[in-house]
């Protein structure tokens, strides 16, 4: 069993990789395997690769059992060590970063809204910003429905181009 073991390590830690999720779990897990193998005389197997595989299987399921059951033991520990009567809650607004990127992405939409052609800009705030319909916008403007239609394209186009998509 040690030489299909010696044979088909490697094969056998790519197996355990995409199972464990981790290298360093697989080759915990390939080192039980050996050390189970030494142990243990099992004969004449038929298929030493199913066997192996099988055997690795049921070492990796252990160790996900283990690994769950840590997580929810510390857990538990976790929350008996906090005291809720002096817990922050956790602050709602978003980091600095993602504040930082939001004004600059509404600086930058600002700036292109302001640079849209006179028609399609009017067109494009009264129907996007005062949340008026196409029909609206041309009674407003005095334009057909056909010319807001025309006048919202050449705004959404100039935004994707001027923002990307």
């Amino acid at each position: 069993m040690a030489g299909a073991y010696v044979e088909r390590r490697d094969e056998l830690r790519r197996f355990l990789t995409a199972r464990l999720g981790d290298p360093t779990d697989a080759d915990d897990v390939l080192q039980e395997l050996w050390i189970r193998l030494q142990a243990v005389d099992t004969g004449p197997v038929a298929n030493a690769r199913a066997y192996l595989y099988r055997a690795a299987q049921n070492i990796a399921l252990d160790v996900v059992r283990a690994r769950t059951k840590r997580a929810r033991r510390d857990g538990e520990w976790a929350d008996t060590q906090r005291d809720r009567r002096f817990a922050e809650p956790a602050d709602p607004a978003p980091d600095a970063e993602a504040a930082m990127l939001a004004r600059e992405d509404a600086a930058a939409l600002a700036s292109a809204i302001a640079a849209l052609p006179a028609g399609a800009g009017r067109a494009f705030r009264l129907h996007k910003f005062d949340g008026l319909s196409h029909a609206e916008v041309a009674a407003t403007l005095g334009i057909s429905r056909s010319g807001v239609e025309k006048h919202i394209a050449v705004a959404m186009a100039h935004l994707r181009r001027t923002l990307g998509d």
